[in-house]
């Protein structure tokens, strides 16, 4: 027995979407902020060098840099992992995005106007793509950041086909 078509006249309920992001988005997201805390150690060692007098304030800076940067990169990907998510159903596309500020999106697939992927050349060396659904949402486009290539390309196919022959105007 085949299940009902879905209810259009309703909309979709805003809930958590199912889907995780890549795994990879981890080491992704721990070797971009890596970059942040390298550039910021390396302007206080500059510092100390250029201001011998006060080793201890320096060697205090770095210590502290160096343990907010260590809970930086261990806590931060991994809960931005258990955060992101996503998923496409017959009716819309759910995102939810964040860390500490946190976002969950949806958009009825009626309403879906472009679809497309970015990778920039540190996500090309992990392997992995985001995919922007954009919509006449003045809220802007919906994000999926930490696809694994695969499954981005293979979205991206699906969202086209589906929201070809979605009934609607995506305005």
């Amino acid at each position: 027995m085949s299940s009902p078509p879905p209810d259009t006249t309703r909309p979709p309920e805003l809930r958590a979407p199912v889907n995780l992001v890549s795994p990879r988005a981890v080491w992704f997201w721990t070797v971009r902020a890596l970059w942040g805390w390298v550039v910021l150690l390396a302007a206080q060692v500059a510092w100390w060098l250029l201001d011998a007098d006060h080793v201890t304030w320096h060697v205090l800076g770095l210590v502290v840099t160096v343990v907010i940067a260590a809970a930086h990169l261990v806590v931060m990907p991994r809960w931005r992992y258990r955060v992101h998510r996503w998923e496409v159903t017959d009716t819309a596309v759910y995102t939810q995005a964040g860390w500490f500020d946190q976002e969950r999106r949806i958009a009825p697939l009626s309403r879906v106007q472009t679809v497309d992927t970015e990778r920039g050349p540190l996500e090309q060396l992990f392997r992995l793509a985001n995919v922007t659904v954009t919509t006449a949402s003045a809220a802007g486009p919906l994000r999926i950041r930490g696809l694994d290539l695969a499954v981005a390309e293979r979205l991206v196919h699906d969202l086209t086909i589906i929201t070809e022959h979605s009934e609607g105007d995506a305005t």
